[in-house]
């Protein structure tokens, strides 16, 4: 049964959603914590620049541990781990946040930069903003959609947004350099599903755009009791408290306009090794002033230019 604070909160901001509706929604995400077995697939499909071959399919996979960062009625943080069952090791993978009727998002609008604006009041009513991050807590994306439970099945769909070339891409492909992107999470009887509809594009600074090709991805989130995940857990108890400095040094750009550029190569590992380090040291025990953190962050990161 739900907690009097927890059904007083929901009330003050059901203004366009019952409380239980957000209530379900909230549970709904809460389900994508876990134990899980992950496949991923990328496959592309219509090809729309003149002469364009097909890249090949691409295929992989890990095993993840989906753990609860934060957990308000109308706010949830997720926390993505990889672990190696063989060698145990454990790497800080994506991380997804999930507000109700958020005010303001960012969005990927040039190479490197992200601008904070106001979520569109059309799609906002009733629905939840995800934001995706790379594993340095950087920015990669929003999406703002309501979840439905249509035939029983819990499902939401982003609205249409842009995000950076994924690292899967941007190690060999220097042809596009943007996803134009709608996202689907659906909960199932075994796990979660993540579907990506994504367009390849080619944006240039004077406005224009090529579209190149279009690709279904799909990740498979299937519940798993076949790894030990015990090094993910200790990993993320030991440097929660760490990652959490780097979110609040994020949040300084990212919570007001106009946003954030990253003064990095694309791949971003001039900022994650330090931090990555950082995190290792504190996880041997060690402490990390935050003056280091403050250090990464001034070479790396400033306000994203004024802009639209």
């Amino acid at each position: 049964m739900r907690s009097a604070p927890f059904l007083a909160c929901l009330a003050l901001v059901a203004g366009t959603a019952s409380a239980a509706d957000i209530a379900r929604d909230h549970d709904t995400i809460l389900r994508m914590q876990g134990e899980y077995a992950v496949d991923f697939a990328f496959d592309e499909t219509v090809l729309l620049k003149p002469g364009y071959e097909r890249a090949p399919a691409m295929r992989s996979g890990g095993n993840e541990l989906v753990v609860v960062v934060e957990d308000a009625p109308t706010r949830i943080v997720l926390q993505h781990l990889l672990v190696d069952p063989k060698s145990g090791h454990v790497t800080k993978h994506w991380r997804q946040d999930w507000t109700y009727e958020a005010p303001i998002r960012f969005e990927f609008s040039a190479d490197q930069t992200w601008r904070v604006r106001a979520v569109p009041a059309a799609i906002n009513q009733g629905a939840w903003t995800q934001c995706v991050y790379e594993v340095s807590d950087a920015p990669r994306y929003c999406g703002t959609g309501r979840w439905s439970y249509d035939n029983g099945v819990p499902s939401w769909t982003s609205d249409a947004g842009w995000r950076p070339l994924p690292r899967r891409e941007y190690t060999r492909r220097s042809d596009y350099n943007a996803l134009a992107m709608v996202n689907r999470h659906t909960l199932t009887p075994n796990g979660w599903t993540h579907e990506q509809f994504n367009t390849k594009m080619r944006r240039s600074a004077d406005g224009t755009q090529q579209e190149i090709a279009r690709e279904f991805g799909f990740n498979d989130y299937i519940r798993t009791t076949d790894v030990d995940f015990t090094p993910a857990r200790e990993y993320w108890s030991a440097t929660a408290g760490y990652w959490a400095k780097v979110r609040r040094h994020w949040d300084g750009f990212l919570g007001q306009a106009p946003g954030a550029h990253l003064k990095t190569k694309i791949d971003g590992m001039a900022m994650i090794i330090p931090l990555f380090t950082q995190a290792d040291e504190v996880q041997a025990g060690g402490k990390v002033a935050d003056a280091r953190i403050d250090t990464v962050f001034a070479e790396f990161v400033e306000k994203a230019p004024r802009g639209d």
